[in-house]
């Protein structure tokens, strides 16, 4: 495996104080996870896009296809189901506006959103306004970023525990330090959803154009917070996915709980949204962690283990287990496999969501059923409640030519979905795959 280039200067990190728990730390009042005195800050350049560009396990000719195909609609281009040059045409529109910002300071060797904060256009010099309490701060910053196009918004504290140790650079292809103004105290965390019928055609092109219209309308939402935040006098650094780590930050903040799939499922789109932050030193209410049934409900179901193609998601409980080094160390949660699912993203040509479209609370909440389910989910009737659900197969796969033609929101199924229950033959071949793992990676004695 390559080793990624980190000389004297590149080592060079943004102080703060990330220092690991002296004994286990229970994390946003959750009943899983836990901070272990083995924590460590995770590394951006471990994470498996920036991997993509440096280890050779994964930096190959077929790699590089599949993040082309994002700008190049016919690179994988095919006769399949979701694949057809109208299929990527539709992925790759909203993609173009974070491309932009990702291209915009290359010279610079940043790419806004993606391994470096948003650059701020040109800030204001002024002096902070009075903005009242923190409460009325907090009520005030809610509601202009849901005016500028924000679904959900919780605030939380800074915490550099979730700021990596270090950038990823992808014209040197070697780390570089995190640059972030002194003073910051809050986190305001922007939830963007993404379509709800869109994410059912997962895992094709088409489905993809959900992740892509999340990114380019969250990015547009953050600019202008940020902005509007420093045209009052204060610090705004606004991050997508870079400089720090999206789902403590959301969970922290109240806007959902901690899954099995690894991702903050919110109470009212499910694992459905995309998460954007702004750092910042306006005095500011936080807001506290939220607890509805999902930890309980994880614990039960495993539809997306089940129903995830490359077994990337973990069938056990909570654990400090490390698949590999794109996991962070010391933190003891559910774990998901990033080599698996980002071989089968590249495999596939797109990007796969079944783990979002085959969640319990992956839901249209406008309908009644919805909301009797997510209640049935936070009481002991957990069980039936999943069971029903799995009879009303919502789960399953759309075909994405019935989306392209309907007109009634009446829609064919591609391939049918598993259900909830445990499934052991997944579990125990998952494990054998971990051992074969674990002992190819002991040191020899």
């Amino acid at each position: 495996m390559a080793e990624l280039n980190t000389d004297s200067k590149s080592r060079t990190l943004f102080c703060h104080d990330a220092t690991a728990p002296q004994r286990e730390e229970v994390f946003a009042d959750s009943r899983n996870i836990r901070i272990t005195p083995e924590f460590e800050p995770f590394f951006q350049p471990d994470d498996m896009f920036s991997r993509g560009f440096w280890d050779r396990g994964f930096a190959n000719k077929l790699t590089m296809r599949f993040f082309r195909s994002f700008v190049k609609p016919k690179e994988r281009e095919r006769d399949e189901e979701g694949f057809t040059q109208q299929d990527f045409a539709l992925r790759n529109g909203p993609w173009v506006v974070t491309e932009m910002f990702a291209e915009m300071h290359k010279a610079r060797d940043r790419r806004d959103g993606f391994t470096d904060d948003f650059t701020p256009h040109l800030p204001p010099k002024v002096e902070p306004a009075d903005m009242g309490t923190p409460q009325e701060a907090a009520r005030r910053i809610k509601k202009v970023a849901k005016l500028y196009g924000s679904d959900l918004v919780g605030i939380t504290a800074y915490d550099p525990r979730w700021t990596y140790r270090s950038k990823f650079s992808a014209r040197s292809l070697s780390s570089k330090p995190v640059e972030l103004p002194e003073g910051l105290t809050g986190v305001i965390v922007l939830g963007k959803a993404m379509d709800y019928d869109v994410i059912r055609m997962s895992p094709t092109a088409t489905a993809s154009t959900g992740p892509a219209s999340g990114y380019a309308e969250d990015a547009t939402t953050l600019l202008g917070l940020a902005q509007y935040i420093r045209s009052l006098g204060y610090l705004a650094v606004a991050t997508q996915n870079d400089t720090n780590l999206a789902i403590p930050y959301a969970i922290q903040a109240g806007l959902g709980e901690y899954g099995r799939n690894g991702l903050c499922i919110t109470r009212d789109y499910g694992p459905r949204i995309r998460f954007g932050r702004i750092l910042t030193n306006m005095p500011l209410a936080f807001d506290r962690p939220v607890a509805f049934g999902v930890e309980e409900t994880c614990r039960i179901c495993r539809r997306c283990a089940n129903n995830c193609p490359p077994q990337a998601i973990d069938h056990g409980n909570p654990s400090t287990y490390r698949f590999n080094r794109s996991n962070i160390r010391g933190v003891k949660k559910w774990t998901t496999d990033g080599e698996k699912c980002f071989k089968f993203w590249v495999s596939r040509g797109t990007d796969c969501a079944n783990c979002v479209r085959t969640c319990p609370y992956n839901k249209d909440y406008n309908r009644l059923w919805p909301k009797i389910m997510r209640r049935l989910l936070a009481t002991p009737l957990r069980r039936l409640a999943l069971m029903i659900d799995d009879r009303l197969r919502l789960h399953d796969q759309i075909k994405p030519s019935s989306w392209w033609h309907s007109e009634n929101g009446r829609y064919d199924v591609l391939e049918r979905a598993r259900d909830h229950p445990f499934d052991a033959d997944l579990k125990a071949q998952q494990d054998r795959v971990k051992e074969i793992r674990d002992n190819r990676n002991k040191p020899a004695d």
